[in-house]
């Protein structure tokens, strides 16, 4: 077992014993606001070490320095000067190693977590470029909640307990690297498995967010350029960064730009949690609390009404499968919809967040969804809006369909399918690939191996043909089908039964025969015995 994976075990051992009869999806809230809270803490220690705000002392911790000269006449400029940088500022009597120095001594008072997030919240206002990143991040922790204990005093020590744990956790794997982002991830993952199909509303299975991360930056090059990259159901942030590690030089500090929508808040503070424990600067980073159906992405009309749509490089998406929406008819007049002929179905959003997505694709980006097999072969307004995406007048934008196995999500056991767009292509074909038997069977789950990945992604990049695996399907096939897209149509995985010998049939009909009636003979001849005729 490696160093990384000895910490990850214990962490998520010692989480469930502490977590008692609290869901793991809520608890999350608890374990992952805090170690982002400390993360924040030490980020901001590290600042005032390497930019000389502080006057430290041989031996003087950095917290201890802090305290002493941030005092209350001066605070206030330690603060705006810290924000100006960091984006926010944690007081000297909030900081990570304070309440770790009040939780050792027993000073602790229930009030003083509401304090310190309070007081978070108050700083975050310092830096207007950056409020709308760290404002209310931490509104998720139920200080309140029963289930941590029954009065205000047993809360405040299951709240102990857990910063105990957080704070147990070492950051820096055995060759030094920081391993903070990598243990957050696992947490984040372990909470969805746990979670079941809540957990499969904040997070997708990272291979699967390999392949779409590796489809969307197939044509990427190293290069200067910032690449910008969208999620309109952006979850947990994890699909996001899978693509910037995809990205030649995405390492660098800005050399990619995030952007996502999120409805549900508590996992739009995930998100945002996520990506700055991956050292993403809120300079990077543009996320939203919104219905993505409803609040376009994320400039929207001008003040004359016309809309000024932001495009991107690279868009990525998992939505909720066949989601409910306001199909309302003016929609028809919504420039990501109309010119499709019909709005999705009211109880099947699956092409409203196709057509959203690909609105804000950029002419020489690509965008890779992942949606249920529905969408390739429903008919009535599913079947016109595929009809004039394939017949669009500036081209096919559908270049890839991409089969899943079954049971790869949390929660969802169904198939599915990536389905891969680009608006500016030269011809109209469509690659199909039906890798839905190529898995890796888990106890709970099916799982896509390294081989299985790159098997995809290799045929995506060659599209060329391979029996009972892919094809490339004319325009004239497509029409031919009219305009169905079931895999099967195109990929003929059908095996041949071997021919069946009928002399060998006959002689082992035959044997069974004499063997029954073999049988009857001396079941007779006992009854004989016995007396029975």
């Amino acid at each position: 077992m490696t160093d990384l994976n000895k910490i990850t075990s214990k962490l998520w051992a010692m989480a469930n014993e502490l977590r008692g009869n609290m869901d793991a999806a809520e608890y999350k809230n608890y374990i992952l606001a805090f170690m982002f809270y400390r993360y924040l803490s030490e980020h901001q220690e590290q600042y005032l070490i390497a930019n000389n705000v502080l006057d430290i002392a041989p031996e003087q911790a950095v917290n201890e320095a802090y305290l002493e000269q941030a005092n209350e006449a001066d605070l206030s400029d330690y603060l705006e000067d810290i924000s100006s940088s960091l984006g926010y500022a944690i007081a000297p009597l909030d900081t990570w190693s304070s309440l770790i120095n009040k939780i050792n001594e027993s000073m602790v008072i229930p009030s003083d977590y509401q304090t310190i997030f309070d007081n978070f919240n108050k700083n975050a206002e310092l830096n207007k470029e950056a409020v709308h990143d760290f404002r209310g991040v931490f509104n998720d922790i139920n200080l309140g909640d029963s289930r941590l204990g029954s009065s205000t005093n047993e809360r405040a020590k299951s709240l102990n307990r857990i910063v105990k744990l957080v704070n147990d956790i070492d950051y820096m794997g055995e060759d030094g690297k920081d391993v903070l982002g990598v243990i957050y991830e696992y947490l984040i993952g372990q909470f969805a498995a746990s979670a079941g199909k809540k957990g499969g509303e904040f997070y997708t299975p990272h291979e699967v967010s390999k392949i779409l991360a590796e489809i969307v930056t197939a044509d990427e090059k190293a290069s200067d350029k910032v690449f910008s990259v969208y999620d309109p159901t952006s979850g947990s942030g994890s699909l996001l960064l899978t693509v910037q590690g995809e990205v030649p030089g995405g390492d660098k500090p800005g050399a990619v730009k995030f952007y996502g929508q999120e409805l549900n808040t508590t996992t739009y503070n995930l998100a945002r949690m996520n990506l700055m424990m991956h050292g993403v600067s809120f300079k990077n980073m543009t996320l939203s609390n919104a219905d993505t159906l409803e609040s376009d992405w994320p400039d929207g009309p001008d003040i004359k009404g016309n809309d000024q749509p932001r495009s991107f490089d690279a868009v990525v998406a998992n939505p909720p499968y066949s989601a409910h929406w306001d199909n309302n008819e003016s929609k028809l007049k919504d420039p990501r919809f109309k010119d499709y002929g019909k709005l999705a179905p009211k109880t099947k959003a699956d092409y409203a967040f196709i057509l959203h997505s690909l609105y804000h694709l950029n002419e020489s980006g690509t965008m890779a969804i992942v949606l249920p097999h529905g969408v390739l072969f429903r008919g009535a307004a599913e079947g016109t809006i595929r009809e004039n995406l394939i017949e669009h007048p500036s081209g096919n934008s559908i270049y890839a369909v991409i089969g899943l196995p079954a049971n790869l999500f949390y929660g969802v056991t169904i198939p599915t399918v990536i389905i891969v767009f680009k608006k500016k292509r030269s011809t109209k074909d469509i690659l199909f690939i039906d890798a839905s038997n190529e898995f890796e069977k888990n106890k709970n789950q099916n799982r896509l191996t390294d081989e299985n990945i790159n098997k995809i992604f290799e045929t995506y990049q060659n599209r060329v043909d391979i029996d009972k695996y892919a094809h490339v399907a004319s325009i004239e096939e497509i029409r031919e089908n009219d305009y169905n897209l079931n895999i099967p149509r195109y990929v003929d995985t059908f095996e041949e039964e071997a021919p069946i010998d009928l002399n060998e049939v006959n002689k082992q009909l035959a044997q069974d025969n004499q063997e029954i009636a073999d049988l009857e003979a001396t079941i007779a001849a006992q009854l004989k015995i016995l007396g029975v005729e």
